[in-house]
């Protein structure tokens, strides 16, 4: 998936942290719900604006970002 047309990072929108377009729903949000059970009909619920690509495009971008993490082995 393509996230960049729906992922933005602008820093005067929730401290520049990365939202979905045209809302201040940030992916750390969407990520963080999911990991304590959240489904995305729980998600798209909770949050009208949200839609089943954006919460695609989040995870798409959180595997993204930790693909290019470097690991210091210790």
């Amino acid at each position: 998936m393509d996230y960049k047309n729906r992922i933005s990072v602008n820093p005067n929108i929730m401290l520049g942290k990365p939202c979905i377009k045209g809302t201040r729903i940030t992916v750390e949000l969407i990520i963080k719900r999911m990991s304590e059970g959240a489904t995305v009909n729980d998600l798209i619920t909770g949050y009208p604006n949200l839609t089943e690509k954006d919460v695609r495009a989040a995870l798409a971008y959180s595997a993204d970002v930790i693909s290019r993490e470097a690991l210091i082995a210790s």
